[in-house]
C-alpha cells in the first residue's frame, strides 16, 4: 500500500515537472514570437514610410506570429492534446453553439482575407454604414465614417466598428474596388421664359470642359475592369437630359467622376455655370414661385371673353 502510495507520489512529481517545464517552454516561445516580430516591424517602420505598406506588415506579421505561435505550442503539448482530443471535441461543439456571434465573424473574416470583397483603404457601404476602411480584424472592420449629416460623402470623422459577420446577411458596395469612379448628376433649372437651348448647349460646353480630365481615366478604368467584370459603357463622355418641372425647364447634368471628388468637381462644375449664366441676359434660373393665371384674359383666343365697353376681367368698370 505504502509502495503504491509512493509510486502515485512519484507520478504526480513527474507530471507536475513535465507540465512545469512545458509551461516554461510556451512562455519562452511566445516570448521568442513577440520579440521576433517587434524586430520585424521596427526594421520595416524606419525604412518605409507608406502608411498603407506599414499597415499590411503590421497585419500580415501578427497574423504569421500567432499561426506560429500556435504550430510550436502544439508541438509542446501534443501528448496532452492527444488525451484531451474528445473532450476538446464536446467542448468546440458546445462552444460553436454559445458563442454563435463569434463564429461567424471569423467566418466573416476568414472570407473577407480569401474573396476581398474589400481592402483597407477601400470606400464601401454595408447597409446604412458607409466609410473608408481604416481596419481589418478577426471580429470585426472599421470605417472611417462619410455621409449622415455630412452632404455628398464627405467625412463626419467617426469611426463606425462593423461585425464581420454583416458580410453575409446584408449588401455590400464597394465604390473604389475594381472601378474607383462613379456617375453623378446635377440638376440646373432654367425659367421657361429662358432660351433653354441657349443654356443646354453652355452646360454641356462647361461639364465637358471640366470632367475632360476624368474621362481618359475612366476609360483606362473600365478596359482594367472589364478584365475581371462584366463591366460595359457604350460613353463616358458627359452628357445632358432635358425635362420639364413645375417650376422650369430641367437639365440634369450627368457625368463621370472619381468616388472621392464627388463634391469638389460639382463646386467646381457650379462655380463655372453661376459665372456663365451671370452674363446671359436671356437665361435666368428657376425657383418656386406663384402665379395668378386667368384664362378668360391670358388663355387662347376662343377661351376669352368678350367684356362690355370699359369693362375689365376683374369685373371693376374702368371708367368709374
Amino acid at each position: 500500500m505504502q509502495e503504491e502510495q509512493a509510486e502515485g507520489f512519484v507520478q504526480a512529481l513527474e507530471l507536475a515537472a513535465g507540465a512545469q517545464e512545458k509551461l516554461l517552454l510556451t512562455i519562452l516561445a511566445v516570448i521568442f514570437v513577440w520579440i521576433t516580430r517587434w524586430l520585424v516591424l521596427r526594421v520595416v517602420n524606419q525604412r518605409i514610410e507608406e502608411p498603407r505598406v506599414r499597415y499590411q506588415w503590421g497585419k500580415g506579421s501578427g497574423y504569421v506570429a500567432f499561426a506560429l505561435i500556435l504550430v510550436l505550442l502544439s508541438q509542446i503539448w501534443v501528448d496532452a492534446l492527444r488525451e484531451m482530443g474528445t473532450f476538446l471535441g464536446l467542448l468546440t461543439a458546445g462552444l460553436a453553439i454559445a458563442l454563435r456571434d463569434l463564429v461567424s465573424n471569423m467566418a466573416g473574416w476568414a472570407f473577407i482575407l480569401l474573396r476581398h470583397p474589400f481592402r483597407v483603404g477601400d470606400r464601401v457601404q454595408i447597409g446604412e454604414q458607409a466609410g473608408d476602411v481604416v481596419d481589418i480584424r478577426l471580429f470585426q472592420f472599421s470605417l472611417l465614417e462619410i455621409g449622415n449629416w455630412v452632404a455628398a460623402d464627405q467625412s463626419t470623422g467617426r469611426v463606425i466598428h462593423v461585425p464581420n459577420a454583416r458580410v453575409f446577411s446584408e449588401s455590400l458596395a464597394n465604390y473604389t474596388a475594381e472601378f474607383p469612379f462613379v456617375w453623378h448628376e446635377i440638376p440646373v433649372l432654367v425659367t421657361f421664359e429662358s432660351d433653354w437651348k441657349r443654356a443646354r448647349a453652355l452646360l454641356l460646353e462647361i461639364v465637358e470642359r471640366e470632367s475632360a480630365h476624368v474621362v481618359g481615366d475612366a476609360q483606362a478604368a473600365v478596359r482594367a475592369a472589364s478584365r475581371k467584370l462584366f463591366i460595359r459603357y457604350g460613353t463616358l463622355t458627359p452628357t445632358i437630359y432635358t425635362s420639364v418641372s413645375a417650376s422650369g425647364v430641367l437639365l440634369t447634368l450627368r457625368f463621370i467622376c472619381p468616388a472621392r471628388q464627388r463634391r469638389g468637381l460639382s463646386q467646381t462644375i457650379w462655380e463655372a455655370i453661376l459665372d456663365a449664366l451671370a452674363s446671359e441676359k436671356g437665361i435666368d434660373l428657376a425657383y418656386p414661385t406663384q402665379r395668378i393665371y386667368s384664362n378668360l384674359l391670358e388663355g387662347k383666343e376662343e377661351a376669352r371673353a368678350d367684356f362690355p365697353e370699359g369693362w375689365g376681367p376683374d369685373g371693376y368698370n374702368k371708367n368709374t
